[in-house]
């Protein structure tokens, strides 16, 4: 696949929530080739992953293990993020856990650790780096949501409503922010075929089922997050901000 380049993004440091499996280590890797310093944050060891990034790319993410659900944890891994590669230029929010749930089994404690994961951390994340950004001019934020509010799925109700709660975040740190020229957008994936989605939910009914929904007939993989998530950190989007982003092959449709 070709990649488009964004020499803006060259040297600056990237903080990525998630940054090792899934999305995120197809981010930490489009960044790194962007010349970019990546830091991230998972609480799953990523060792392999760090071997893998020196072997494709010529270096290392600094990699910083974090349960994001402990939220003085994860500030002092930005601090520790900080000492490594210096003030953090571009944060990409993109870790969570689409845990199957019900509407009647959850439990208070299980809607509190899901937002503990799916929502909570973006809050945080953004207040202690925005400062960062505004005292050097600037930043760009990425937030990623899921396109499962915007669709409705059932089968998940507290994942769902912490992504539209994401959007909101998203529209309101961009105009709390924009002063600062902190630009903050947020990306919608659709279904884009992980591991972990190809393990235990990708029947080829629920493929073929999905795929007729979508304009562009070719499911999504990781390495189409890539570019869109670059764009919206590069100056090529500078004039965007409280915007969603969405990256499904043509199932939502907005506008």
């Amino acid at each position: 696949m070709n990649t488009a380049i964004f020499p803006d993004i060259q040297d600056k440091h990237v903080f990525i929530t998630g940054g090792g499996s899934g999305i995120g280590a197809a981010l930490s890797e489009g960044f790194l080739k962007q010349g970019a310093k990546v830091s991230f944050v998972q609480r799953s060891n990523a060792d392999a992953f760090l071997a893998e990034m020196q072997q494709k790319t010529g270096q290392k993410p600094y990699f910083i293990p974090c349960d994001l659900s402990d939220i003085e944890a994860l500030q002092q891994a930005i601090a520790s993020a900080n000492a490594q590669h210096g003030d953090i230029d571009i944060l990409v929010n993109n870790a969570g856990n689409d845990v199957r749930h019900t509407l009647a089994d959850l439990k208070v404690e299980d809607w509190d650790q899901n937002h503990a994961i799916n929502l909570r951390p973006y809050f945080f994340t953004t207040q202690t780096i925005a400062p960062q950004m505004a005292k050097n001019g600037g930043g760009a934020i990425i937030n990623y949501s899921s396109g499962s509010y915007m669709m409705g799925i059932a089968g998940f109700p507290a994942y769902v409503a912490a992504n539209a709660a994401i959007t909101g975040l998203t529209r309101a740190f961009a105009r709390e922010l924009g002063e600062h020229n902190i630009r903050v957008n947020a990306l919608v994936p659709g279904w884009v075929l992980t591991q972990k989605q190809l393990d235990q939910w990708s029947t080829p009914e629920a493929l073929a089922t999905h795929l007729d929904k979508q304009c562009l007939k070719e499911h999504l993989y990781v390495e189409d997050m890539i570019e869109p998530t670059v764009f919206l950190a590069s100056t090529a989007s500078r004039m965007m901000t409280g915007q969603v982003l969405i990256v499904d092959g043509g199932v939502v449709v907005s506008g």
